[in-house]
């Protein structure tokens, strides 16, 4: 094979950011990947623009403060025109993390958090899921923007919330997710009636990151959403996600459920963990739950859901064609842990009938 062939193969990553140090420390720590060709950067949307139309990157490094146009827009413009995958880079703030989830919201499949201080040595420590990120952009399932962009359009459902629906839940529904996750559990949510089951979430994200998320879900769905708190009991019409940098299980007491959010060493290189969640779920609630897996890179949860399966959970994972990336759920079904594999669309109902049907 020629070296030209090889490098073809290669996936080749423009990296875009105003800061002349990000883009160096940037394409040095991608460019040091084997796998990866940094074809170039560009300081502004702008320059980027036509760096696309010459250079023909497979993934796009974007920062989200930019001069001349802010990144969100050169994104809307991105996914309208010329969709390709997209990981976002965002400061760990809440103005930040608002800015992010409307990337997300828009079709970038992921980012990457900036280090508060000392850009250098911070991103040397997350050097290895850098790439591991943008290598699973490049295999990311993307899709054209269509009319209004994300961001601010969501109507609000908290009115049609039932003050009936406080109960104790007896069956609950368990949801696990990585990349892409953030919008397909969006969805599933906004999908669910005031009185659905009690929702217990594992989505790997950062902290600051989980509780903007959490609000917005709350805005847009029948359901209350929040961040669970260490002894939460578990409502009916409630999703209770894990806080970002800590584990969420569920525990029994009686009749009743509860969440316990633990900050014990990372599982599979995560915290939270799908795994930690849905094997909890599996030894605490039983046959009482259904579990869900959903787009991400890796395999956490695969082995968790397949825990929940083998003590008589029904269990459903999201289709290769509507993830943004199968690996996740692709794992499960390769184990054996998911009964049914649907498209995106479909999962919401379902896991309401199954749920039902306990």
């Amino acid at each position: 094979m020629s070296e030209e062939t090889a490098a073809q193969r290669r996936i080749r990553v423009l990296v875009i950011d105003d800061s002349a140090l990000m883009r160096k420390l940037l394409a040095r720590i991608l460019g040091e990947d084997p796998d990866i060709d940094v074809v170039g950067t560009a300081s502004d949307p702008f320059d980027a623009r036509e760096k696309i139309k010459l250079l023909h990157p497979d993934v796009l490094t974007l920062d989200i403060e930019m001069p001349k146009m802010d990144g969100l827009t050169f994104l809307r413009n991105v996914m309208r025109l010329r969709p390709m995958p997209v990981v976002m880079i965002s400061s760990l703030t809440e103005l930040g993390a608002d800015a992010t989830l409307a990337a997300l919201e828009i079709g970038a499949v992921d980012f990457v958090s900036k280090p508060k201080l000392d850009l250098k040595q911070g991103l040397e420590l997350i050097a290895e899921a850098i790439v591991e990120k943008v290598k699973s952009a490049a295999s990311a399932r993307v899709t054209a923007l269509h009319g209004p962009s994300g961001g601010g359009g969501a109507r609000s459902r908290a009115s049609e919330r039932s003050i009936t629906a406080l109960g104790t839940t007896d069956r609950l529904i368990a949801i696990g997710a990585s990349t892409g996750g953030t919008e397909a559990i969006a969805a599933i949510l906004a999908a669910f009636p005031p009185d659905a089951p009690g929702v217990v979430i594992a989505q790997h994200i950062p902290e600051v990151f989980s509780q903007r998320w959490a609000l917005r879900m709350d805005r847009e769905s029948a359901i209350s959403v929040a961040e669970a708190k260490d002894g939460d009991q578990i409502l009916i019409g409630h999703a209770y996600i894990a806080p970002g940098g800590t584990h969420l299980r569920v525990e029994r007491s009686g009749a009743k459920y509860f969440c316990r959010i633990g900050d014990d060493p990372p599982v599979n290189r995560h915290r939270p963990s799908v795994d930690v969640l849905f094997e909890s779920v599996a030894d605490q609630v039983g046959r009482n739950a259904v579990g869900a897996i959903l787009t991400g890179m890796g395999a956490d949860g695969a082995e968790g859901l397949l825990q929940m399966a083998r003590g008589g959970c029904p269990t459903v994972a999201q289709d290769r064609e509507s993830s943004v990336v199968w690996g996740m759920p692709g794992e499960a079904v390769k184990r054996g842990a998911a009964r049914e594999v649907l498209p995106l669309g479909a999962i919401a109902g379902r896991l309401l009938d199954l749920a039902r049907a306990l």
